[in-house]
């Protein structure tokens, strides 16, 4: 006998940050809204990002710029003042620095984020309720939208949301698999690393903060053998600092409009700044608010140039590292311990004991062999859906409601996340926030991005 279908008025297809955020939102504004939350983890709020239980894996920014709140910039600071004061989280003590300026445990920060949820619930005449499963089909028709679970529960909305968050490489299925994943070891699984010969060398694929938390994850299950980094680029994610406030040279000269404008003109505040002994960090940090703009406003051209010429730089010097895990990189570093170097994954090598990889180090034709005890893949972020083997981004796809965002970022959608089919029509049921626009906004994923968008798309829905 077929299950009832059971109805709401609006679906959030993930459970995350982004999708809690929303309700959140939705949550605080007038009216009796009955909202259903798919997420497959027993928890709402804490998504792939914070689902992490070892302390080490911190945010990468201060709790000063880490509010959900959009109206609140000192949302967290106030709420981890109080978490800390009931004694919770007591290794803060060994940071002797104000709390808008500590770098919370990522697991910690899920749990901010689920008690900001229950708060709103408390006080609002709508309702929010977790549906656990995996969304994994999606159709649209005139007045409604109908999706289908794993486990063959049917939900019906009059809108439906894509919150689906961040596809992590090392995480995610890929339509064109190389194999990586099947032979590494998950960054974040200290208890896999373990396993790992402590004097063994372990080998990593890409430079970014998710080798940072790799690093982390290794030392805290206590590896003390070399550990290689190959990346395109060899760069290696900056320290995040707190330095003094700049002036927003943006605000005040629209005139920068040309992504080889704004390189050229940050390099020379970042000048002025270090003139003055003032840290570069201040003048790149007034960059955020106006990134938006300048990436909607660009042409396809010089988004791809952005791409390809600026954006290892731009993510190596943007997207920092927490002071901690920065800290012990650098020690690695002097130690000898850990080694960066510029080349190109190729390919795994079958057989032996251990791993071998290929790889083409930069400016060289040749391809060479390393090998080690274990391989991580910190490669990143996956954005583009259409290397996603997973159900509902391939049948989006094939159904054609949704097409690839600018440069296969994401998906596309209208200014407000209105969601763009095959045919560049624009959907009135089907909506996207987070990092699903990556392509749109370029930056689509930090906390105070997702904040402004969660409480536009709430008010927008609302008012259908």
């Amino acid at each position: 006998m077929t299950e009832t279908i059971r109805n709401a008025d609006v679906l959030i297809i993930g459970g995350g940050l982004s999708g809690t955020m929303l309700a959140v939102q939705l949550l605080r504004l007038p009216g009796q809204r009955r909202i259903l939350v798919i997420e497959p983890r027993a928890e709402l709020g804490r998504g792939e990002a914070y689902s992490a239980v070892e302390l080490g894996h911190t945010l990468n920014g201060n709790a000063a710029r880490m509010s959900v709140d959009p109206d609140n910039a000192d949302d967290l600071t106030q709420w981890l003042t109080d978490y800390i004061a009931a004694g919770g989280w007591p290794e803060s003590a060994e940071q002797p620095v104000p709390v808008s300026e500590l770098f919370p445990p990522r697991g910690l920060f899920g749990v901010y984020a689920q008690q900001r949820l229950a708060e709103a619930k408390a006080l609002s005449a709508s309702t929010v309720e977790h549906v656990r499963g995996e969304v994994v089909d999606l159709q649209v028709s005139a007045d409604s939208t109908l999706l289908t679970l794993d486990n063959g529960q049917q939900l019906r909305g009059a809108r439906a949301v894509l919150a689906t968050g961040m596809f992590p490489a090392a995480r995610t299925p890929q339509t064109e698999s190389s194999g990586l994943n099947a032979a590494a070891v998950d960054p974040w699984d200290v208890q896999a690393m373990t396993l790992i010969d402590a004097q063994a060398p372990v080998l990593i694929i890409g430079s970014g903060l998710t080798m940072v938390d790799a690093v982390v994850s290794l030392e805290q299950a206590g590896h003390r053998g070399p550990i290689e980094i190959f990346s395109r680029h060899g760069l290696l994610p900056h320290a995040r600092r707190q330095p003094p406030s700049w002036e927003d040279f943006l605000a005040a000269d629209h005139s920068l409009r040309s992504p080889l404008q704004l390189l050229r003109e940050v390099r020379r505040q970042c000048r002025l700044a270090l003139a003055q002994g003032i840290d570069w960090q201040a003048p790149l940090d007034t960059v955020r608010a106006h990134i938006g703009r300048l990436w909607s406003q660009a042409s396809e051209r010089e988004k791809r140039q952005f791409v390809r010429h600026v954006r290892p730089w731009w993510e190596s010097h943007h997207h920092r590292s927490p002071p901690l895990s920065a800290q012990l990189v650098a020690r690695l570093r002097e130690e000898g311990r850990l080694r960066i170097r510029a080349a190109s994954f190729k390919g795994l090598e079958p057989g032996g004991e251990g791993v071998t990889i290929r790889l083409r180090a930069r400016g060289e034709q040749a391809i060479r062999q390393v090998s080690g005890a274990a391989l991580i893949n910190s490669s990143g972020i996956e954005y583009d859906w259409r290397r996603v083997a997973r159900p509902l981004p391939r049948q989006l796809l094939e159904r054609g409601l949704i097409q690839p965002g600018p440069l296969a970022l994401g998906i596309a959608a209208d200014a407000s996340g209105a969601v763009l089919d095959a045919e560049g029509n624009v959907s009135q049921r089907l909506f996207a926030m987070g990092p699903p626009l990556r392509g749109m906004w370029w930056e689509s994923t930090a906390v105070t991005d997702v904040a402004i968008q969660a409480k536009a798309l709430a008010a927008k829905l609302t008012q259908l």
